[in-house]
């Protein structure tokens, strides 16, 4: 975990040693202490990462594979024990194991072992972000198509 750390000179960095120690000088101790914590928390708060952001990165991380998409194209009629997911592909289970681990661990599929059967079922609360963002990213091309065909009916009416 990065610590903030404040420098003899005043300004403010980041480490990410652990064990490095926060030393305050007499401005970030004394008078002016206030305004330059400020300064320091709002420096901290740009690197939180977007928790919407990364969940849409997991997602599209899950679906950047083929075989993971035919598995939750699967899915989507219902959930499978592992054998009935793995059979249609040629790969060893192991291999097909980590597919399956990575979709689970983006959010995307959730899993259930009754006995020695592991049964896996699509989750769709991280697919509708998805489809959230690309929604609005049509909703923008779409936006700027318009804006470039209103531009050449123009353009050709002026030579016209």
């Amino acid at each position: 975990m990065a610590r903030l750390r404040i420098r003899s000179d005043g300004s403010d960095g980041f480490t990410g040693d652990p064990n490095h120690s926060e030393r305050l000088t007499p401005f970030a101790a004394g008078i002016g202490g206030e305004l330059h914590r400020r300064r320091a928390f709002s420096r901290i708060v740009r690197y939180v990462p977007n928790q919407r952001a990364s969940q849409l990165n997991r997602v599209f991380h899950g679906l950047a594979d083929p075989t993971r998409r035919a598995v939750l194209e699967r899915l989507s009629s219902g959930p499978a024990a592992v054998s009935q997911l793995a059979e249609p592909f040629r790969m060893s289970l192991p291999s097909f194991l980590q597919h399956l681990d990575v979709l689970e661990s983006c959010g995307l599929v959730k899993s259930r072992k009754a006995g020695r059967v592991r049964t896996y079922q699509l989750t769709p609360q991280p697919l509708r972000v998805a489809e959230g963002w690309l929604g609005k990213q049509r909703a923008i091309w779409n936006r700027r198509l318009d804006q470039l065909d209103t531009y050449l009916k123009d353009l050709k009416e002026q030579k016209s």
